[in-house]
């Protein structure tokens, strides 16, 4: 497999139940993510967009079919994640109400495999801090609950420059913030991208969004990739049914500047 390929999944399934009650979540997908891409994965409640992250992230091993990372089976999610680091929907499930946010932020560095100094530790935490616009005394004593929603997903982009990552897997990251709070949090994650030369995959049912950031999109439907390709190949002139529906649901806010993909 070539060095440039992050993500391989060849014909792959996640079932959930037994019998008559199972369920494919994920069904019979493949596709590869290479090095450095932004892929924006799309589709409406229960397609299995969230599942196929989290296989992506080695929480949930593949029911049947193959699935590599950088050309290996995931064997070890601590050295997975040294490399792979995910943003959740709810950034106040990530961190624990009974201790600061400083600690904690210093406490993710301790996955890495090769454990910074103390006085490292402490920069790095400050240096994530400062490229989402936050003084580190405003957090120093500071607890989960003291903070907005639109906060505590700059917290978890906090963190991710800290950890430095090859990948980052964006669950809906934007989904529990206003218009405006959206826009800089975009804006972070694309500065993220740029400065770390992250692979980035995006987890939303906004193909708006997707078609601004994204190199590639993936729609799925009911488990399936049903159209992938580039915004030009999946967007325009388009008749794949679930793709146009989706098309549909734009609103013209999506047309705003700020947003565009350089």
């Amino acid at each position: 497999m070539p060095n440039d390929i992050i993500f391989s999944a060849k014909n792959v399934s996640k079932i959930f139940g037994i019998g008559k009650k199972a369920k494919a979540a994920v069904d019979d997908v493949s596709f590869e993510i290479k090095d450095g891409e932004i892929v924006t994965i799309v589709g409406g409640s229960g397609c299995g967009k969230s599942v196929l992250a989290k296989i992506m992230l080695g929480l949930y091993p593949p029911t049947t079919g193959e699935f590599l990372y950088c050309g290996k089976k995931i064997t070890n999610l601590k050295a997975h994640w040294n490399e792979v680091q995910f943003v959740f929907q709810d950034p106040f499930s990530c961190f624990n109400q009974f201790f600061t946010i400083r600690s904690q932020l210093e406490d993710s560095l301790n996955i890495l495999k090769n454990k910074p100094s103390r006085a490292e530790v402490k920069a790095r935490v400050d240096a994530g801090l400062l490229a989402v616009n936050v003084k580190p005394s405003d957090i120093e004593d500071k607890y989960a609950f003291e903070l907005s929603g639109g906060q505590m997903q700059r917290m978890l982009l906090a963190r991710i420059f800290a950890l430095r990552p090859r990948v980052l897997i964006a669950d809906e990251p934007t989904s529990m913030v206003d218009a405006c709070v959206r826009a800089n949090i975009l804006d972070y994650l694309m500065k993220l991208k740029q400065e770390l030369h992250m692979t980035v995959v995006f987890v939303t049912h906004d193909i708006g969004l997707a078609n601004y950031v994204s190199d590639r999109i993936f729609i799925m439907h009911e488990g399936k990739l049903v159209n992938v390709g580039t915004p030009a190949e999946v967007l325009d002139n388009t008749t794949e049914p679930h793709t146009l529906k989706l098309l549909d649901d734009i609103p013209e806010v999506h047309n705003a500047e700020w947003i565009k993909h350089s």
